[in-house]
């Protein structure tokens, strides 16, 4: 992996992170329609992750696929 390889992915860990740590909480007022903006969010930047994965670590091919149909079965 290239050095903006690495740079590229740290910078996607990031944004995913990011992106769950500013996850809408169900209390009283929940939104539903907020969720679901958020969901739809974190799951384009996991899967953009996962894609990453499998492209730079074709050795681990076999288990990023088996956690993606997980993902979204």
């Amino acid at each position: 992996m290239t050095g903006v390889d690495k740079e590229q992915f740290l910078s996607m860990i990031r944004q995913l992170v990011s992106d769950v740590q500013g996850a809408p909480y169900p209390g009283d007022g929940f939104e539903p329609e907020l969720y679901s903006i958020w969901y739809e969010h974190v799951q384009k930047n996991a899967q953009e992750c996962f894609e990453f994965l499998d492209e730079n670590f074709p050795s681990d091919k076999e288990g990023v696929k088996k956690t993606l149909q997980k993902m979204f079965n």
